[in-house]
């Protein structure tokens, strides 16, 4: 598929130099004098490596093929985690590295989408929330109530977050997976 730069969104797929990057900032710029042209920040997909680059306005782009699965997280053994497919249970692995920042909120069970491009994992996109147990933390001391202050609390997947005061062990909390930050409190 062929799209123009007046199609760019945050998150589109686009191929480059043949390899797949997604767009993380984009700007339409439309000078005085001269053609339009549209400023971009790209994420390489397998690399992660990030590509500031610039197209004029009308350029087409190609959209790469990247096959998306619904696979369940099964375990974790050393540096790798096992997923299964939904669909045909077959059981892949992905490396740490790989996973970046969603390791952090991944726990047993969970349904997660992995990608997958010309037949190699390059990743996996996650839920933008995530609610998640409160496995450690300090008790928050009564009459303790200033304002904004937050305290470490360990999740039940090993990951620690800033939460407020008032949250204690065993509470369920919201997290956003795209920041790390702690939403709310959710009810059990």
């Amino acid at each position: 598929m062929i799209i123009d730069t007046t199609e760019f969104r945050k998150g589109l797929r686009v191929l480059q130099d043949n390899e797949p990057f997604t767009i993380v900032e984009f700007q339409h710029v439309k000078p005085g004098k001269g053609g339009a042209f549209v400023r971009t920040r790209l994420k390489s997909l397998i690399t992660g490596n990030v590509l500031d680059k610039t197209f004029r306005s009308g350029d087409k782009m190609e959209v790469p093929d990247i096959e998306e699965k619904q696979m369940q997280f099964l375990y974790r053994e050393g540096s790798n985690y096992y997923f299964m497919d939904e669909a045909t249970y077959d059981q892949i692995f992905i490396e740490e590295k790989s996973l970046g920042d969603t390791k952090n909120y991944l726990k047993e069970s969970m349904v997660i989408t992995v990608l997958f491009y010309k037949g190699r994992t390059i990743g996996v996109d996650m839920q933008n929330f995530v609610s998640l147990l409160v496995a450690q933390t300090e008790p928050g001391i009564k009459g303790d109530t200033a304002q904004n202050a937050t305290k470490p609390a360990v999740l039940e997947t090993g990951h620690t977050v800033q939460v407020p005061l008032f949250v204690e062990e065993g509470d369920m909390v919201k997290i956003d997976t795209r920041t790390g930050a702690y939403i709310e409190r959710v009810q059990k």
